[in-house]
């Protein structure tokens, strides 16, 4: 969705818990919400990342995250949202669509861009110099028994940032 960004892009947290109609209603926390701003707002407006991190995909919910970006796109008056789940082990049956409509058309059609760590082949990101991808091989996918080398591996990326 954004393959410019570069040093010249401002990228801004926005605030996590969302705001509350009334009070006492339950509010919505989200993980990372991100407002990335290019510098010449003629070429190209922002674009607002949302970010949602589920360690159990059973827990993961379509609806709440279509919730999520339809209460960000409100409040900062915008439709240039990319929700993004990243799920720490395997997808397991996530819904990856969520479609709302009757017989003859559809009203919402709502889907995400997924990472799915626990899916990812550790063999293939374990020389990488990105320390996030570091920190996370332990997450990607490994036979058993290199347990203690995929950690050994992470612990190596974490030293190596500190040193540089």
């Amino acid at each position: 969705e954004a393959d410019e960004i570069d040093e010249q892009v401002r990228i801004t947290p926005v605030r996590q818990e969302q705001l509350q109609k009334r009070l006492g209603e339950r509010f919505r926390e989200l993980d990372v919400p991100l407002l990335v701003e290019w510098p010449d707002n003629r070429r190209r407006e922002a674009l607002l990342f949302v970010l949602e991190e589920e360690s159990d995909a059973r827990r993961f919910s379509i609806h709440r995250l279509a919730h999520y970006c339809l209460d960000l796109a409100e409040l900062l008056n915008t439709t240039r949202v990319v929700p993004v789940v990243i799920f720490l082990r395997r997808a397991n049956n996530a819904a990856q669509r969520l479609r709302l409509g009757g017989d003859r058309h559809t009203y919402l059609d709502f889907h995400y861009l997924s990472c799915a760590l626990g899916e990812l082949p550790y063999e293939d990101y374990r020389h990488s110099d990105n320390l996030v991808v570091q920190l996370n091989l332990p997450n990607m996918d490994y036979p058993p028994q290199h347990k203690v080398a995929v950690y050994a591996q992470a612990v190596r990326g974490l030293y190596s940032s500190n040193t540089t």
